[in-house]
């Protein structure tokens, strides 16, 4: 049974085929809601795939999985719902040309879209700001990201962040709508021992709250429930009983179904009016005050 934040994720012969070969395959997984699930692999095992087909972003070809109580694959629109991506690279990048502000108000904008088109025209534009200003605010303490302490506030550019602060950015804006399932993918890529200790704290505290998370790592912590991908399981006979020993190449991963991948849980992308944004610069500016 799900908590009130966190999805229960469950998994029994899941697998993922490609044009080559398994791209994954045989996996299970049975962790209760407020996990923390490490897919632990080395880079060309399937790993993304895995964290992608676990979100509702690409279809399995065998076997199944639940999100909360969202069986996938029959339900891949409603687990999109409740799960969201924090940095996938190639799926979710943050755009380099923006400012840690612009980012975020990006982030609200698509978010808001899927509070109800009518009632969000309705409301008055103070209560949007602060309410906007409010889910900003609470999404950067969670993630760990103070503005004041970036080189230029919140108009410090993207492009100029760290890694472990790019990484903070992406899980505030994954965590705008208050998704129970929240993915990362490669978490400890280029992070030194210490940044690494600091992005793990980070998840731990997220799964704390009540959200269950998934992130993609070369090397799991000893507290985290671990999901383990193996290279070239497609060039393994045992792996497929008909695979064709002589065709050793690696697996070529499917294509994300890039029309519904989106920074947090809805899938598709949000619209504007010149009113909304201008509720947003006002509540990034109270945000960037506290």
């Amino acid at each position: 049974m799900d908590s009130p934040h966190g999805a229960a994720v469950k998994a029994e012969g899941f697998g993922l085929k490609g044009p080559r070969g398994w791209v994954f395959r045989g996996v299970g997984i049975d962790a209760a809601p407020g996990s923390l699930i490490a897919v632990q692999g080395p880079s060309g095992s399937g790993r993304t795939c895995l964290l992608l087909a676990l979100t509702g972003r690409m279809k399995p070809t065998e076997g199944h999985a639940e999100i909360g109580s969202h069986r996938l694959p029959k339900r891949m629109a409603a687990v999109r719902r409740v799960a969201a991506l924090g940095p996938v690279s190639g799926v979710n990048d943050l755009d380099q040309a923006l400012t840690v502000a612009e980012q975020l108000r990006e982030g609200a904008l698509l978010q808001r879209r899927y509070e109800g088109p009518v009632r969000a025209l309705l409301r008055p534009r103070g209560e949007r700001r602060s309410s906007t200003a409010a889910r900003i605010a609470a999404a950067l303490a969670a993630a760990g990201l103070d503005l004041a302490t970036l080189p230029k506030g919140p108009r410090t550019s993207v492009r100029d962040l760290e890694r472990l602060e790019s990484v903070r950015l992406s899980v505030a804006i994954a965590l705008l709508g208050s998704p129970r399932l929240l993915a990362l993918d490669d978490l400890d890529l280029k992070l030194s021992d210490a940044e690494r200790a600091e992005a793990w704290d980070l998840l731990r505290s997220l799964a704390a709250r009540g959200t269950t998370v998934l992130a993609v790592c070369s090397e799991a912590p000893a507290d985290a429930t671990v999901l383990r991908t193996v290279a070239d399981a497609a060039a393994d006979p045992e792996a497929d009983p008909e695979a064709d020993p002589d065709a050793a190449e690696p697996a070529a991963v499917p294509r994300p179904m890039d029309s519904e991948i989106t920074w947090g849980s809805p899938e598709g992308t949000g619209t504007t009016d010149t009113d909304e944004t201008k509720g947003d610069d006002d509540a990034l500016t109270e945000a960037g005050r506290a």
